[in-house]
C-alpha cells in the first residue's frame, strides 16, 4: 500500500440468535462482495481507471461532471483506482489522456496508469486496508470514504486528498497541458529518480528514507494521504467493519465523519 484486507425452547439443534448475528456478521466480514460508488464532483469530465477492472465495467469509462456511477467489487478484491484526465476515445475506446492514462485503451482492465497521478488503494479482507496515493504524483484530488452497512456501525476514517496539488505545484515537478496549464504535479522520484526520493538503494527503509523538501509539500496540501514510500503512520487505513466506499473525485467534504 502506497510504494507501489438461547435456543429456541424444546430445540437444541438451533444456535441462539446473538450468535446467529454473530456469524453473519462473520462471514460478511470475510466473504461479501462491496458496492463502490464513484462521483465526479469536478467542473470537467473525468475517466475513472480500475484494475483489476474486469468486475468495474471493464476498468474505464467515461464520468461526466455531477454524475456518479456503482460497482460492486469481488470478494477479496485488491486494486487501485484513479482518475485519468484530458481524454479523448474513439467509438472503438482507442485514445490518449492528457493524465492518468493507461495505454490507447479506455479500459484498463489489468493495466497500471501513467504517472502522475492520484490512487486510490484498496485489499479487501477482514479487515481492510485502504489508502490514497501521491507516490506517483497527483492529477485530481481523491477521497475514500467508507460507508455505513449495518446498524452497527461505528464509523471508519475517511482517506485520501481534497486540496489541489496543481496549485503551488514547484515548477520542476509541474506537468503542463495545452496552454501552459498545470494538469498534474510529479513526484520527485519520477523527477531526479535518485535512490533517496526513490526510497531504495540505502534508502530502502523507513528509517533511512525520510520526509523531504518535496513530500513535505505534497503532505502538508494532503495530510491524509502518503506522500512518500514510508509515510505509514499517518497515511494507510484499516476498517473491520465490512464497509462500502465511497470515491469522490474533486471531493470538498473529506472530513464529514459518520
Amino acid at each position: 500500500m502506497g510504494r507501489s484486507p438461547g435456543p429456541r425452547r424444546g430445540s437444541a439443534l438451533l444456535l441462539p440468535l446473538f450468535l446467529i448475528c454473530f456469524f453473519s456478521g462473520a462471514m460478511r466480514h470475510v466473504e461479501s462482495a462491496r458496492e463502490f460508488t464513484l462521483i465526479n464532483q469536478c467542473k470537467t469530465e473525468v475517466w475513472p481507471a480500475v484494475t483489476p477492472g474486469e468486475s468495474f465495467g471493464g476498468g474505464g469509462y467515461a464520468l461526466r461532471a455531477g454524475d456518479s456511477v456503482v460497482f460492486t467489487a469481488p470478494v477479496g478484491w485488491s486494486g487501485r483506482v484513479w482518475g485519468r484526465t484530458g481524454c479523448t476515445f474513439d467509438s472503438a475506446g482507442n485514445g490518449t489522456c492528457e493524465t492518468g492514462g493507461c495505454g490507447t485503451s479506455l479500459q484498463c482492465e489489468s493495466a497500471s496508469g501513467a504517472a502522475p497521478a492520484t490512487l486510490a488503494e484498496f485489499t479487501l479482507a477482514a479487515t481492510d486496508y485502504y489508502d490514497v496515493s501521491l507516490v506517483d504524483g497527483f492529477n485530481l484530488p481523491v477521497v475514500v470514504t467508507p460507508t455505513p452497512t449495518s446498524a452497527n456501525w461505528t464509523g471508519c476514517a475517511p482517506a485520501g486528498c481534497d486540496g489541489d496539488l496543481r496549485r503551488g505545484c514547484p515548477s520542476e515537478l509541474a506537468v503542463k497541458g495545452d496552454g501552459g496549464k498545470v494538469v498534474a504535479c510529479r513526484s520527485a522520484c519520477d523527477v531526479f529518480g535518485t535512490d533517496q526520493y526513490c526510497c531504495r538503494g540505502q534508502y530502502a527503509n523507513p528509517v533511512a528514507c525520510q520526509p523531504t523538501f518535496y513530500s513535505k509539500k505534497f503532505k502538508a496540501a494532503c495530510p491524509a494521504a502518503y506522500s512518500y514510500a514510508y509515510d505509514d503512520p499517518s497515511s494507510i487505513f484499516t476498517c473491520a467493519q465490512s464497509p462500502d466506499y465511497t470515491i469522490t473525485f474533486c471531493s470538498s467534504n473529506m472530513y464529514v465523519l459518520f
